[in-house]
């Protein structure tokens, strides 16, 4: 039972192109704060310079928008816990570093990274965890001063407690750390620049955050947040501790997880081949949970209805693109038709479509859109569907016209052409047309057509034929197959 209100958030770091795993993590953050009527803050982490760009910042604002994903706190929108990017909150990170020293909840570090490693080699060589060995933790005013006077810089580490901590995590249930795997952790570096470990759990607190839901992989720090959240609530910073809920692995090829380095992972990818957002929320939503056991196929609508946190399997999700492309046919389907022929907008023209801006004709898209919204996977397919409309000539590839060009196929096509030209131009007379044609050449109709749907869509496989040719017109159609006639005699 979750009560209200719930406050849940996604902050990703704006480092390169969006990646699906991100937008997992978005969509379960999402349709958790609208499954319960609460708040969604998007959140930008941008403390660090050397690898955010402003550039991949506006592309998660697009990625966000392109996805249908509203939110009520952050950029664009504001909100009472402002500024939502990380990089112009730097005095309240100071200010709460400055609160813990005073408290003891954290202290100076002035070990170098030459006597760190030695010390981590030498209790790996003994056997033991080789974390931080709490070396600063206890120094007199003597030593810091003695270090200082060296000149050396610190860092400054958070307190760890010398006990065992336990959350529930709201996908995988009871979890224990011992505080030997727990060792004290930076928060701030030499340069007085704020680490993660300190930016995040601060952030969280001030926004009232209440379920933290993210990436397995973050599932090591969080008995760090707990520690640092309980000084935070001594301090009177933080109110409460946030429920944790750690998502599944997506896993790619190699039973490796997904990076973003992975062809499949980028988000562009599936937007320029022009999969719906629906159809890739569908799929994503998958990835660890599921809305019934035999049904697949849904609405974001639906999954909002029906999600909780809890029918979260813990266990790795695959990452398998021919379903995703299926779940995608599947929604694409289901669009009106209008709304089809809408979505196609972009690929009917440069730099997709391969035909002269003027060949298009609007009027020809309209007939075919409803047979290729029975055909394409994804929006782009639908260049290469139609394209045998808008050309000059078929685009041809050899390939396809030596499958279907057999030995006889100069004597069938020129029966067919006898009769196509005789046909009223219908599809129905347009396929008695070819069916007799077959007859006359001991062929049923799927040998006969062959040969004219490649002279006529350059394609072995393609729309269907008939409705095709109605829609191509008669003087295009004949045309095409005396072509073909023409390069079978040469």
């Amino acid at each position: 039972m979750v009560n209200a209100p719930v406050r849940v958030r996604f902050c990703p770091s704006p480092t390169g192109n969006p990646h699906v795993g991100l937008v997992r993590t978005a969509l379960f953050n999402w349709a958790f704060a609208r499954h319960h009527g609460g708040t969604l803050v998007f959140r930008i982490e941008d403390t660090d310079a050397a690898r955010d760009s402003e550039d991949s910042y506006n592309q998660l604002l697009e990625s966000m928008r392109w996805l249908g994903f509203d939110w009520d706190e952050g950029p664009e929108v504001g909100g009472p816990h402002a500024p939502y990017r990380q990089s112009q909150r730097m005095d309240i990170y100071k200010d709460v570093a400055d609160k813990l020293l005073a408290g003891g909840y954290a202290y100076h570090c002035y070990c170098t990274t030459e006597e760190l490693d030695a010390r981590r080699d030498a209790a790996r060589a003994a056997g033991k965890p080789s974390g931080y060995d709490g070396h600063c933790r206890e120094l007199t005013a003597e030593q810091i001063a003695a270090y200082e006077a060296e000149g050396r810089t610190s860092i400054v580490r958070f307190r760890m407690p010398d006990e065992a901590l336990t959350f529930n995590d709201l996908v995988r249930g009871e979890l224990t750390f011992q505080p030997e795997n727990v060792p004290d952790y930076g928060i701030v570096r030499a340069n007085g620049a704020p680490l993660y470990t300190l930016v995040n759990p601060v952030d969280d607190a001030l926004m009232e955050i209440t379920h933290v839901l993210r990436g397995e992989d973050l599932l090591s720090s969080t008995p760090r947040q707990l520690a640092l959240y309980k000084a935070l609530i001594e301090l009177g910073i933080a109110k409460d501790t946030p429920a944790f809920g750690h998502l599944p692995y997506v896993m790619g090829e190699g039973n490796k997880k997904l990076s973003k380095r992975d062809p499949q992972a980028s988000l562009n990818l599936y937007r320029e081949r022009g999969f719906l957002p629906e159809g890739l929320l569908n799929y994503l939503s998958l990835l660890g949970w599921s809305i019934a056991e035999d049904r697949d196929i849904f609405s974001i609508d639906e999954m909002v209805a029906a999600f909780d946190i809890g029918d979260v399997n813990a266990n790795p999700a695959r990452f398998d693109l021919k379903k995703c492309e299926h779940i995608n046919a599947e929604h694409i389907r289901k669009m009106d038709v209008k709304a089809f022929t809408e979505a196609c907008g972009p690929w009917l023209k440069a730099p997709f479509a391969p035909w002269a801006p003027e060949s298009f004709d609007a009027a020809a898209f309209a007939e075919i859109a409803p047979h290729a919204q029975t055909r394409v996977t994804v929006l782009s397919d639908i260049t290469a569907n139609v394209d045998f409309l808008f050309l000059d000539e078929p685009a041809t590839d050899e390939a396809s016209w030596n499958k279907a060009m057999k030995e006889g196929s100069d004597a069938l096509l020129a029966t067919a052409r006898a009769k196509l030209a005789d046909a009223e131009w219908n599809a129905e007379a347009l396929k008695n047309a070819i069916l007799s044609a077959g007859e006359e050449h001991g062929l049923k109709l799927g040998k006969a057509q062959a040969p004219v749907r490649v002279a006529v869509t350059g394609r072995t496989i393609g729309l269907p034929l008939f409705e095709s040719l109605e829609i191509l017109g008669r003087e295009k159609t004949l045309a095409r197959v005396e072509a073909a006639l023409a390069k079978l005699a040469a």
